[in-house]
């Protein structure tokens, strides 16, 4: 490298980055526009926490109804309360990540406590007949509908590729005054020196492992670490009414005014002792961003006893049109064993931008056998591939994008099972939930998906009960650090969170 080069390099002040920072490579990205097709499915999975009851018997409840959490899957069950009603539900969530990256196992947990439900229903009408309207209820029910914490440690050598092959394939194809405004982080890799032209090439790129294409092949044997937080939930404000009609047809309409709030940070960082002719010893690369949104979206349902021992359910949720607005950065600095130390950084960005989540059907059954036990079963269908994003202001065009998820998720089915035995004031249930796969064939994750198991028990004594549950969810899935020519480097990773619910409860007019 000429001493004119490197002067060249210093006079390099940092521009105004522009387009969007969405199609920044992050966590769990496969290409250019995952991250959108992350996003976009990350909002649109529901798993329905809620009371502790609701949650022991594996939040099987569109046929059941007579819970407040209810509110958010079937409304109707909102006709089946006879009373009043206030409940609370604090939760402890606990999740453990155990990832294995080219034969290394690291692992790392975090708890959350947080507040997984609260509400009341209000008894509108009350009517002591046994045809007609009998009754009609008004409630008001928050409730979590995904946990998104979650914390990660990746650790291992890597003996085929480095992070800095991503950043010279995206430099691929632009001369080096183009990179901050078209591929800002290969950007800042071309500011810490990772990344460099070609002898003789003003828009191929090579790195620090290849002393930049003077040494070719790349010598690599680096180790490598990434460090991962996620922060986040969404959560839905039901506002709902729901009636009898002479005992036989229960049903209910809600407003769901959902909240969504998510941040995402990784650490990524790679080192040799490896003695290298561009004398690289280390770097690391920073990305953080942050979602808060809010959308709105109505529900309608129904059940139906056609005999006394039975009830089928039926419920329907428009699509959920959240309106988000993003806040992003990233910054890089690296070290040479001549003493040279690089840092550089992007502005931060904030963009806005609407989602539209897929609408949901769901069907269910349920067996009430005297007052001694029930069971019900849930189906509900989901198409993510119909998920999309839209512009609020600025013009940008989503077509492209929007045509990346239709092709890359798939539409899914989710199962689940509840049962409940009484035993006088006391109260036994278990439950299992399938939330079913959403990635299409072609993807690493297609085989993605998540199961529960639950239990609990509760007591109730006139006008008070209190509900206790625990949930495993369990999910393998595929960590993707990059995904570059040299190499898609990816971690197996096994997931397990641990959901320990409490739900206390008064009844008025017991």
């Amino acid at each position: 490298m000429t001493e004119w080069w490197n002067a060249i390099k210093k006079k390099v002040t940092v521009m105004k980055k522009r387009g969007l920072i969405l199609i920044i490579m992050l966590a769990l990205c496969t290409g250019s526009f995952a991250q959108l097709v992350d996003d976009a499915l990350r909002y649109s999975q529901v798993f329905y926490t809620g009371t502790a009851r609701f949650m022991s018997m594996g939040g099987a409840f569109t046929a059941l109804g007579g819970d407040l959490s209810s509110l958010s899957q079937n409304p109707a069950g909102l006709g089946v309360f006879r009373s009043s009603e206030i409940s609370v539900t604090p939760q402890l969530f606990h999740i453990s990540s155990a990832a294995s990256l080219n034969g290394n196992t690291t692992s790392d947990y975090i708890y959350n406590f947080n507040l997984a439900q609260g509400g009341i229903v209000a008894n509108l009408i009350n009517n002591n007949t046994e045809t007609g309207l009998v009754s009609l209820n008004f409630g008001y029910s928050y409730n979590k509908t995904n946990n998104m914490n979650q914390s990660i440690i990746l650790e291992a050598i890597s003996d085929y590729s480095s992070m800095a092959d991503l950043w010279a394939d995206k430099a691929d194809s632009y001369f080096r005054e183009e990179l901050i405004d078209e591929v800002p982080d290969s950007y800042l890799a071309w500011e810490t020196w990772l990344i460099d032209s070609l002898p003789g090439y003003n828009t191929s790129y090579g790195t620090v492992f290849s002393n930049y294409g003077d040494n070719p092949p790349s010598v690599y044997g680096q180790n490598v670490r990434r460090l991962v937080n996620l922060e986040g939930y969404t959560g839905e404000h039901a506002l709902s009414i729901g009636g009898n009609l002479s005992n036989k047809l229960y049903f209910g309409a809600t407003l769901g005014i959902s909240h969504l709030s998510y941040s995402s940070k990784y650490e990524h960082a790679e080192s040799t002792d490896i003695p290298l002719p561009s004398e690289f010893e280390s770097f690391n690369y920073t990305f953080f961003y942050s979602n808060t949104g809010t959308g709105f979206g109505l529900k309608m349902g129904a059940i139906y006893r056609p005999i006394e021992i039975l009830r089928l359910g039926f419920a329907f949720h428009s699509p959920v049109l959240y309106k988000i607005n993003e806040y992003a950065y990233d910054n890089m600095s690296s070290h040479f064993t001549d003493g040279g130390k690089y840092e550089a950084s992007n502005d931060p960005e904030r963009y806005n931008y609407a989602l539209t989540t897929p609408f949901r059907a769901m069907a269910g059954a349920a067996l009430q056998i005297k007052k001694l036990a029930l069971v019900s079963i849930d189906y509900e269908f989901v198409d993510y591939s119909t998920a999309r994003f839209s512009e609020t202001g600025d013009g940008y065009n989503y077509s492209e994008k929007n045509s990346i998820i239709k092709s890359t998720l798939r539409s899914s089915g989710n199962l689940r099972l509840g049962a409940e035995f009484r035993l006088n004031r006391f109260y036994l249930r278990g439950g299992y939930g399938y939330y079913g796969k959403a990635w299409e064939s072609n993807d690493l994750n297609s085989d993605l998906n998540y199961n529960t198991i639950s239990l609990g028990g509760g007591f109730r004594e006139q006008n008070i009960f209190v509900d206790f549950s625990y949930t495993g969810m369990m999910n393998t899935e595929n960590y993707i650090l990059y995904d570059s020519s040299a190499e898609t480097l990816s971690a197996s990773m096994d997931v397990d969170r641990n959901i320990f619910t409490v739900t206390f409860g008064y009844k008025f007019g017991y």
